[in-house]
This record gives C-alpha cells, structure tokens and sequence, in this order.
C-alpha cells in the first residue's frame, strides 16, 4: 500500500463537492434518496424509533432539520437518530453489494438532517450523499468479509459515511473530511448478536451510526483532530475489527472511476438480502413448473455463508425474526405470492399453512457460492414436488442487485406501495417529483404530527 487510505478518501469525498455533476451520477443519487425514503415510511409508524421519539423529546435541541418520526424540528443529531432508526426498521433500505453494508440509512439520515439545519441547495445536499457512499462503500469492501463475522457493517461503517456527508455539508474540504473519517472509527460499533439475537436493537444501529458520524463530523468541521492512520494503522479501526489492517487495494479500486452510488441494490423483497437469491429462485422455478406451495414436498437451498449463519432460523416470534428467516420467507412467498410488508403482519405471522411449510425448507453452505461471496449472492435450489418430480436451479443474481436493477418504474411502485403507509397519493406525488426532478430539501412532510402507539 503506497496511499494512505484515510487521506486519499477524504480527498476524493472532497472531489465531490465541486466536481461536474453527471446526469447519470445525479440520476443514481436521487433513486437512492427516494429508496431511503420508501424504507423510512413504515418505519415512522411501527417500530423502535416510535419509543425513541418521546423518550428523546427534551434532547430535541434547537434547529431545522426533521424528524420525520414525528413531524418535529430541531438539531441534526436528533433528528439523525430517528430518521436513521426508522429507515433501517422494515429491512428495505438499500445495499451495496461488495460491502455487503446498508449506506443509506446512516448516511442519508444524517446528510438530510445537516443540510436541512444549514439550508443547502439540494444539490449540496446530493453532492454530500454522494460522497458520504463514495467513502463508506469503500472502506466496507476493504474491511470485509472478515469485518462481518463479529460486526454489524451498516451499524460501523456507516459512521464513517454520516461523518463526511456532514463534514462536507459544513464547509469542510479534504483536510477537514480526513478528521471527521478519523473521529468518527472513534465511534462505530455494533456488533453481531444484536443483528441476529433477540431484541429491536438492529435498526438504532443505523441510527446510531447517523448519530455519531454527525457528531464527528460536526467535530471536525469546528476543528478537532484525529490520527490520519486511524483507518490503516496496527491498532487502528480495520485492524481492530477485521483479521487483517484492511485491504486497501480492494477498498480504492477504481477511485475517480466509477462511484458506488451507480452501483447500489435496491431491495425487493422486505427482509434480510441474503435471502434474496432464494426468493428470486423459486420465482423462476415457479414461473417455468407452475407449481403451488401444497405441491413441494422439500426446498433444499445451498447458498453462502450468512444464508446460513444468518437466515436458517425456525424460531420466529416477531415480524423481526421472520425477515431474517429464509424458511419463513420462503413459505411467505409461496403463500402470499410476495415478500413485501403483508407477509410480516401479525396474521401473516399466525398463518397456519406458512407454519406448518417452514420445516420443508432446509439450508447449507455451499463452497462454490461462499468463496464469490461478498461480491456475488448466489444460491442454489433442489424442490422436490409431492408427485416425485425434482427441479434444480442455480440463482446466480438477485433482483434489484446492478446487474438485474429495479427500473425506474419498479423503484416507484416500490416506493408508492411502502410510502401508503404514511402518504395519501398527493403527498405521495410530491415528494417524489421533489425527490427526482429537484427544487427545495425536502422537508416536513404532511401527516399527522401525533405518535401512535408502538406495535
């Protein structure tokens, strides 16, 4: 490694802030944005960040960014926090595959909230998204896999994607963004039994995230230093967390070639992404067999690491437990013909016959598919029918991921049906022609300020 990552980062964040602006990078950024908000809006009415919002009323401060949670202005790390836990609620919010980490719920939240507090232009606002994914992104894929085994990526690295859309947003050029990367590996953690065990602590990881890298890059932007080894150093942050100080070669491939935010998944499906392949399997095999979900007799999928670690679950007893439940999804899909927020319902959850299908439903690694993972997510299906007949199929791509990308229409329809939740169809129409042909920030938006009651 001749570069030092942190720097070299920094500087190609700061890049961002005057560099031409392409109709295809700008096009990217804004489909992300209206990503983070469809993941947002179910989140404001179910889930932790609706205990969050009173229990952090008298935090709220002074300022203008908002929280969409309950309607209410005040300091961009308030409004960081909700915003960030109630996008990372409905496990919709979109992926960079090669990082396998979620950036815009931390990084989003928090360059909406600042850029809202110092009245930016939207462009302003785009360009520090943008280099919020541009940074994040990229060290994702220098600390992984290794990162992941112990770490919750979206609840680490995305400290390090709020803190330099923040530093940017104040003011801040290279030097400035380079402290903020800095202090903020002071702050990222969360780590992995609180995205796979009990509890509804995995969605304040984001928001947490968002939190902290505001913090840091408020820091930052007011002088405060850090090492600028923090990220390759023997006891700096990829040392710590992964088994190696970070492959940097990896993590910088193609800097001022390409930028992450082209490159970004776009969910389909609501529930963990590694379950995807599985999803968009059975899709096919369904299409070309006709089959129904009373004629399987088994599914037996073979996939990567995390589809098993993570989604070979049979206890489920929360609308949590089932996105990260490849049986329970499966039998979903089957049985509603989708995987969207019906199939994670309290009757949905009750559904006798999605019950009883889970124990069809077996799991294993396969070593083929592992060793391609991050970078491809793969499975392979053996269904074997009631009649005896047996249909393999090999998955080799996920819907929504860039080489099978959700079109502009498919990510509205997204959009509108997860939006309903929150949006009448006019304020539904608005905020998307803001979102994708420009004008102000987005800003309040007009439902009801009141919480309801958490579910």
């Amino acid at each position: 490694m001749t570069r030092n990552p942190l720097t070299t980062l920094a500087e190609a964040a700061a890049d961002w802030i005057s560099r031409p602006l392409t109709p295809e990078v700008e096009h990217h950024a804004r489909r992300a944005v209206l990503d983070w908000f469809a993941a947002l809006l179910p989140g404001c009415v179910d889930g932790p960040a609706l205990l969050l919002a009173p229990a952090l009323a008298s935090e709220r401060g002074s300022g203008r960014a908002v929280s969409y949670v309950d309607g209410g202005l005040g300091a961009p790390r308030h409004a960081s926090m909700l915003n960030g836990t109630a996008s990372h609620t409905a496990e919709f919010d979109d992926i960079f595959r090669d990082g396998g980490y979620h950036p815009g719920s931390p990084t989003i939240s928090a360059a909406l909230a600042v850029a809202q507090d110092v009245g930016a232009t939207q462009e302003q606002f785009l360009r520090a998204v943008i280099g919020g994914f541009e940074v994040g992104c990229r060290i994702a894929m220098a600390l992984q896999p290794s990162h992941y085994r112990n770490w919750h990526i979206t609840a680490t690295v995305g400290t390090f994607g709020a803190a330099v859309s923040t530093a940017m947003l104040r003011g801040g050029k290279a030097e400035t963004i380079a402290h903020a990367i800095a202090i903020a590996s002071s702050f990222a953690g969360g780590h992995q039994e609180n995205l796979q065990g009990e509890g509804v602590t995995k969605p304040m990881h984001a928001g947490h995230a968002a939190d902290a890298g505001v913090l840091a890059g408020l820091a930052a932007a007011a002088g405060v230093t850090g090492s600028p080894n923090s990220l390759h150093a023997p006891h700096g942050y990829a040392a710590a967390t992964s088994d190696t100080t970070g492959d940097w070669e990896k993590g910088l491939e193609g800097l001022g070639e390409w930028t992450p935010i082209t490159k970004m998944t776009f969910k389909n499906h609501g529930c963990c992404g590694h379950i995807f392949p599985t999803l968009d399997g059975l899709r096919v095999l369904q299409a070309e067999h006709g089959f129904t979900r009373d004629d399987i007799a088994s599914i037996h999928v073979r996939g990567y690491g995390p589809t098993k670690s993570i989604c070979d679950r049979m206890q489920v007893n929360s609308p949590r437990d089932a996105r990260f439940s490849l049986q329970y999804c499966a039998a979903a899909l089957l049985t509603l013909g989708g995987v969207r927020l019906a199939a994670f319902t309290p009757e949905a959850l009750a559904d006798p016959g999605i019950r009883a299908f889970m124990p069809r439903v077996t799991i294993a690694e396969d070593p083929e598919i592992a060793a391609l993972y991050p970078s491809r997510r793969q499975a392979r299906l053996r269904v074997e029918l009631t009649d005896g007949r047996v249909f393999d199929h090999y998955q080799q791509t996920r819907k929504g991921d860039p080489d099978d990308p959700l079109t502009d229409a498919e990510l509205i329809e997204k959009f509108d049906e997860l939006a309903s939740t929150v949006l009448d169809a006019d304020a539904r129409a608005a905020l998307k022609a803001l979102v994708l042909d420009g004008g102000a920030l987005p800003g309040v938006l007009p439902f009801d300020r009141s919480l309801p009651a958490p579910r």
